[in-house]
């Protein structure tokens, strides 16, 4: 009888003899060379010029590294879950970095007022949120009150529920608190959308 193959030797036979693609190889290493720069300058944006740096990568190189690049600086723009200690603070580096890869007239100044814009997106999220949660907790009080009731006549000592330990409540925060986050995540991607725009980078289909 016959051997039966398992798929990962079918697989291996049918990649044995090909070869990587040199254009698609130099075009990965580009793009980590971008993520690294960018990296190394979030952590160390006294010490590190990323504006001079990106500048000396070769012609040949430079879509795919500001590709890389880009990828990490947007990364770091997100919903915040807490109110920063200085979120003006936390958002320069990242439009320092971003107006470097700027490839269009009068670029850093439209990717200024987008980062303007940002930090005034990202506090009102976190105020909608706090709101839309004391809400949902002055809603729901009543009903999680007489639950608390409920078992406390039953057990014949009194009981505390936390809100988040309750399945109903959990559902109903989540639903009300993911639908606002939604839209905002949508806003944001826009967002960030417009600056790759204004970076020359095109967007993946």
């Amino acid at each position: 009888m016959a051997m039966i193959k398992s798929a990962l030797e079918i697989a291996l036979e049918r990649t044995r003899d090909l070869k990587a693609d040199p254009r698609s190889l130099a075009a990965a290493e580009a793009k980590q060379e971008g993520k690294k720069l960018a990296g190394d300058f979030l952590n160390d944006t006294q010490g590190t010029n990323f504006g001079k740096s990106f500048a000396a990568i070769p012609k040949e190189k430079k879509e795919k590294a500001k590709e890389g690049a880009f990828e990490v600086f947007a990364s770091r723009i997100q919903l915040p879950s807490s109110i920063p200690n200085d979120l003006k603070a936390e958002l320069e580096p990242i439009e320092q970095g971003i107006k470097a890869l700027s490839a269009l007239p009068f670029g850093e100044k439209r990717i200024q007022e987008v980062f303007s814009q940002l930090g005034s997106f990202l506090g009102r999220y976190l105020e909608d949120a706090k709101h839309i949660e004391e809400s949902i907790n002055k809603q729901y009080a009543p009903r999680l009150k007489a639950k608390e009731q409920e078992m406390s006549a039953r057990l014949g000592r009194a009981v505390r529920i936390n809100p988040m330990d309750d399945p109903e409540f959990a559902s109903f925060y989540k639903q009300n608190v993911g639908q606002m986050r939604k839209q905002y995540q949508t806003a944001l991607d826009k967002a960030k959308a417009e600056l790759a725009s204004m970076c020359g980078i095109k967007k993946e289909d």
